[in-house]
């Protein structure tokens, strides 16, 4: 059996989840939303399957919608993208896995931020890669100077770039994005950029696609999820948007992987990136009052909140707030004995360092909250 799959062990999202099933916990860990999504997306997506054609859509995605997510891309972040440029996939990961199978040869170098979503180590593996790390420190997670020198290399082939970051809620600025992008093409290397919280984001702030850069055109894949847009995770509809030379490689990866994705699903989505600002302006709005419950609420409690620009979650600095012990401990504690749900950051790096950052989702409602919080404040007494 492949090692790089049966070495793996059981994710920490799996066994918190369990866990606060079996003890009835508030469960903050898990990130998906209480929300629905939008009625009338979900009512489009139903009278497309009861009424639309359900036989194999095109390889690379309906005509409608590839049409509708460059169109979009062009209103919110004013990129000049051609429909022949996007592909849909069934979900994010899918388009991750699909670029990183088409664009790394064994020995290329690829490097990653960690803290990071814990699905691009294994892949960029699968597919012959040699992982090279930055490290992201809090409270800040900044992107140096320092921390990229180390890791680039005239071997680096790829870099994967999550903005906003997951898990450490973290909106990268102008001045990281461009320092990145600098590094790119000083290096030759082609930057793969899961983009999936681009419209979740907080406080005025504006999302920054690392496409945009100058001399990044050509060499980004920019990637997105309609799950994260519209609330509905179980969705899995995915796009990546390249250049002609990257994306057609990448079809080519995808047409192996899932080939296509439920075509009602797709004209659902095409519509909905057709809405109005309104909808993405209220989905921030609500977002951004939960996150402020949260962090009111645990600031309360005597909790040390880190700021959470973008993404659906929240972070508490474990020794800042009082608890001296390992985030990893912590969460297993916390789901056992005090009956709250949270994932340790530690789960986020690939040598599973001691850290001692917890995450935790607030797109929950509000008494899901308040009794997480309550919970959490129980956890500070006892171990505090």
């Amino acid at each position: 059996m492949n090692p790089i799959f049966t070495q793996l062990p059981t994710t920490i999202f799996t066994v918190i989840s369990g866990l606060a099933r079996e003890h009835g916990a508030v469960n903050l860990g898990q990130g998906f939303p209480d929300d629905p999504g939008p009625e009338d997306v979900r009512l489009r997506a139903a009278e497309a399957l009861v009424s639309g054609y359900n036989q194999y859509p095109p390889m690379t995605g309906l005509p409608e919608l590839r049409a509708a997510v460059a169109e979009h891309y062009r209103r919110f972040q004013n990129l000049d993208l051609e429909p022949a440029e996007v592909l849909v996939t069934s979900g994010a990961t899918e388009a991750l896995a699909a670029s990183l199978l088409a664009l790394i040869s064994p020995g290329d170098e690829v490097v990653l931020f960690q803290p990071m979503y814990d699905a691009y180590l294994p892949m960029v593996r699968l597919a012959g890669g040699i992982p090279r790390f930055v490290d992201l420190a809090p409270p800040d997670w900044r992107i140096t100077e320092a921390a990229l020198a180390p890791a680039f290399s005239p071997k680096t082939r790829l870099v994967v770039f999550n903005n906003p970051l997951n898990p450490a809620a973290r909106m990268f600025d102008a001045q990281e994005v461009a320092l990145l992008a600098d590094y790119c093409r000083r290096f030759d290397a082609i930057a793969v950029c899961d983009e999936v919280w681009e419209h979740v984001v907080f406080d005025g702030l504006t999302h920054r696609p690392l496409i945009a850069e100058p001399g990044m055109r050509e060499r980004t894949v920019k990637i997105g999820s309609a799950g994260k847009i519209f609330s509905m995770t179980g969705w899995k509809v995915g796009f990546a948007c390249a250049a002609p030379a990257l994306i057609e490689v990448i079809a080519k990866a995808h047409q192996f992987l899932t080939f296509t994705t439920p075509p009602n699903l797709q004209t659902a989505v095409a519509y909905g990136l057709g809405k109005d600002e309104a909808y993405f302006t209220g989905m921030r709005a609500d977002y951004q009052r939960s996150r402020d419950r949260l962090a009111a609420g645990l600031t309360a409690e005597g909790f040390k909140v880190l700021r959470a620009e973008g993404a659906y979650f929240l972070c508490i600095d474990l020794p800042a707030s009082g608890i001296d012990m390992d985030d990893a401990t912590f969460c297993l504690r916390a789901v056992k004995e005090a009956g709250v749900g949270a994932i340790p950051v530690s789960a986020f790096y690939a040598e599973r360092p001691v850290t001692t950052v917890a995450r935790l989702c607030f797109a929950k409602v509000d008494a899901t909250l308040d009794a997480g919080i309550e919970r959490l404040a129980k956890a500070r007494r006892m171990f505090a």
